[in-house]
């Protein structure tokens, strides 16, 4: 993505861009001919790539908008009156030149993960049992729940884990469901958090950035929360073992909070959900997320099915068998109306319209399972069962290729983490054990990769949580 072009400069040849005005003379100093000859010999060289004949054709083509080769008079001009030099990035945006200016968040975790930049920082949690969700707060900050029903908020530049209390319910004779947090999801404007409560069927939503306590929501669901999703900044959706959707409002001004003194804990409301739905044709919902630009809320079942909500009507519109029914456990969305399904031994990308299979990205690597997907531009990153998390670019149509070692693709290999107690390992001791990544996230630069998860079998406890950066 960048290259050296002196000592004393750098040029990031598509995360910054500058069209550049004289000051001196007719042209920039970004105007040098040959950059057209370069321009065109990398066009030549990726249209015989496109022409060359896979041994397997992809069942999922895509074209250039325009079947010309040639450029325009004014494109060329446009094109040399360009930087993509870092330096100069700067200096017109502190001098404040009305030049126009772009930087492409998008290629900067692409850059570091393909020149294997990334390090891992392991975090030590002790006796904590499988980390199964996760979330930046800030740029320093990342918050994660896990199977033993515990809140925490890692601090990166202190390397410090804190716990947040959960909250409990009001039904004191109510049987409690112990499952864990499966789910945390934060709201557009980022002023709520939402998770599990103390009751793994109850919602707990949090304020930000102070995580102080808002509400609990009861009488939603009878069985584990496995999956969530924000409509806006008001309306949440949670999903459940029990085979149901429900729709709860977040907003303080409806709420009643009891006055607990000027010397009492941090109070917060009581709240139920403003709809409840039975998922037709589903047995357990397992993950959902939310297709904004169709207004839709998809979820998926463990039984292989993914099915489709009308966010404004909260009706279901239909299900869909996926063509593999095995361990589909998650799903994310990409803007570009994509779906992405992590099942046992695929990836499946569906077309959100029609929600037929485009591709089945195989996994690189025999038994690995697919356990968290999650997009990131046009980036698709996929945590496996095997403690590896691998990367798919979709407009490119193959995994992430490396730019320091050519003959292989992008793959990050976690550490072991920790497993309790250790003689309950002797029977994987003849094959070399490592985590299920569970969750994994972004920071708001993609530089820094947030990856956790523990053991794959349920009777195993432990852990594994590192920060790549």
């Amino acid at each position: 993505m960048f290259e050296i072009r002196n000592k004393n400069t750098m040029v990031f040849s598509s995360m910054v861009k500058t069209i550049r005005h004289s000051v001196v003379g007719a042209y920039p100093s970004c105007h040098v001919g040959t950059r057209l000859d370069e321009r065109r010999a990398k066009a030549r060289a990726l249209r015989q790539e496109r022409r060359r004949k896979p041994d397997k054709p992809d069942d999922f083509v895509t074209y250039d908008d325009s079947g010309s080769d040639e450029e325009t008079p004014q494109q060329q001009e446009e094109v040399l009156n360009t930087s993509f030099n870092l330096c100069d990035y700067l200096k017109s945006r502190e001098t404040g030149l009305k030049e126009q200016r772009s930087f492409n968040f998008e290629n900067t975790s692409r850059y570091v993960l393909t020149h294997d930049m990334l390090r891992e920082t392991q975090i030590h949690l002790g006796y904590i049992n499988k980390v199964f969700c996760s979330k930046w707060l800030s740029n320093r900050q990342v918050v994660f729940g896990t199977k033993c029903n515990k809140l925490l908020v890692y601090d990166v530049n202190m390397r410090r884990v804190d716990a947040i209390p959960t909250l409990s319910n009001n039904r004191a004779n109510h049987p409690e469901v112990q499952g864990g947090l499966h789910a945390i999801e934060i709201n557009p404007s980022r002023s709520f958090l939402a998770t599990g409560a103390r009751n793994s069927a109850d919602i707990a939503v949090y304020r930000l950035p102070t995580l102080d306590p808002v509400c609990v929501g009861e009488n939603g669901h009878r069985d584990l929360i496995m999956g969530m999703c924000w409509l806006d900044d008001q309306f949440l959706v949670s999903g459940s073992k029990d085979s149901r959707l429900s729709l709860w409002r977040i907003k303080e001004d409806l709420m009643d909070f009891p006055d607990g003194g000027k010397e009492a804990c941090p109070t917060f409301a009581t709240i139920n959900p403003l709809c409840v739905k039975d998922v037709r044709t589903a047995q357990r919902i397992r993950s959902l997320c939310f297709n904004k630009e169709f207004k839709e809320i998809a979820a998926l079942s463990l039984n292989g099915y993914i099915h489709i909500f009308n966010a404004e009507t909260f009706k279901q519109k239909l299900s869909r068998k996926l063509p593999n029914c095995q361990d589909n456990v998650s799903i994310a969305y990409h803007s570009d109306g994509l779906y992405a399904v992590g099942c046992r031994s695929y990836t499946i990308l569906l077309d959100a319209r029609t929600l037929q299979t485009i591709k089945k990205i195989t996994s690189r690597y025999n038994g690995c399972g697919i356990r968290a997907t999650t997009f990131e531009g046009n980036l698709l990153t996929v945590g496996t069962g095997l403690g590896m998390l691998l990367f798919y670019d979709i407009r490119a149509g193959k995994y992430l290729e490396s730019s320091v070692n050519a003959s292989r693709t992008v793959a990050l290999k976690c550490s072991k983490g920790i497993v309790y107690p250790e003689d309950e390992m002797d029977g994987f001791q003849q094959v070399k054990y490592v985590p299920a990544i569970y969750t994994h996230c972004y920071d708001s630069t993609g530089m820094r990769l947030f990856a956790a998860g523990g053991p794959l079998p349920a009777t195993l406890v432990g852990n594994y949580a590192g920060v790549w950066q």
